[in-house]
């Protein structure tokens, strides 16, 4: 039986499969998160922008351009050699289908002017905000797209590593843009809201994400693979 120190420190399997259920079914959530910025039809987010315009250009759904993008953006992760996380790969798959089984079902039509669209907007804001905090309390990788910033802010001192998101976004927005993908006010509220809502989120659930120590994905594998002992704990080889 997993204690509470095991799943805050993902120490044994049950506690790794407890939190991988709490970061897919968080992600899950976000994915709702994310359709409701898109279906407020006022310009999508940075990251969405260029999903979207992928999906539109090679005529694939929303959610196979966001595994492509996503697992592309883990694959230069790797080669700058951040650490990976079981999450990320989960983060990778979850998102982008939760927004295509949203889309299915139709379960909030575009919204036709922007006095619509701005609450909608900010209202997927706010339930991507929670849901990455729960998310993040699983303790097992940050998002791809996080990774990627840290990693080239490490690489680039010199520059803030405020200068290097907006770089990393304008970039993705410019190249999505291109593609087809929608640009507008809603672009902006999501490029300059989201840390702000992000922190509000955080603060009213008085989380430090700072204090979050995310396991790697070997340490993950070792316990995973581990052999248990008499007491039903994990001991590795």
């Amino acid at each position: 039986m997993c204690t509470k120190q095991d799943l805050h420190e993902n120490r044994t399997r049950g506690a790794i499969a407890a939190n991988m259920l709490i970061a897919a079914a968080s992600l899950f959530v976000n994915g709702f998160g994310v359709y409701l910025t898109i279906q407020a039809n006022i310009g999508a987010g940075p990251w969405d922008v260029l999903n979207l315009g992928l999906s539109r250009t090679l005529g694939i759904l929303y959610g196979t351009a966001s595994i492509c993008v996503s697992l592309t953006i883990l694959a230069i992760d790797v080669l700058l050699r951040e650490p990976i996380g079981i999450a990320m790969f989960i983060d990778a798959f979850v998102v982008g289908k939760a927004v295509d089984f949203f889309n299915r079902l139709n379960v909030v039509p575009p919204c036709r002017s922007p006095f619509a669209g701005v609450p909608v907007m900010i209202a997927g804001l706010v339930v991507m905000a929670y849901t990455q905090f729960a998310y993040m309390s699983a303790a097992l990788g940050c998002g791809p797209r996080d990774t990627l910033l840290v990693g080239l802010a490490k690489r680039l001192s010199r520059l803030p590593i405020g200068a290097v998101s907006i770089a990393l976004l304008s970039l993705a927005t410019l190249t999505g843009w291109a593609l087809g993908g929608p640009v507008g006010v809603g672009t902006l509220i999501c490029a300059f809201g989201t840390g702000p809502i992000m922190q509000l989120a955080f603060r009213t659930v008085r989380f430090d994400a700072t204090k979050i120590r995310h396991q790697h994905l070997t340490e993950s594998i070792k316990i995973l693979l581990a052999k248990k002992t008499k007491d039903g704990r994990n001991c590795a080889a």
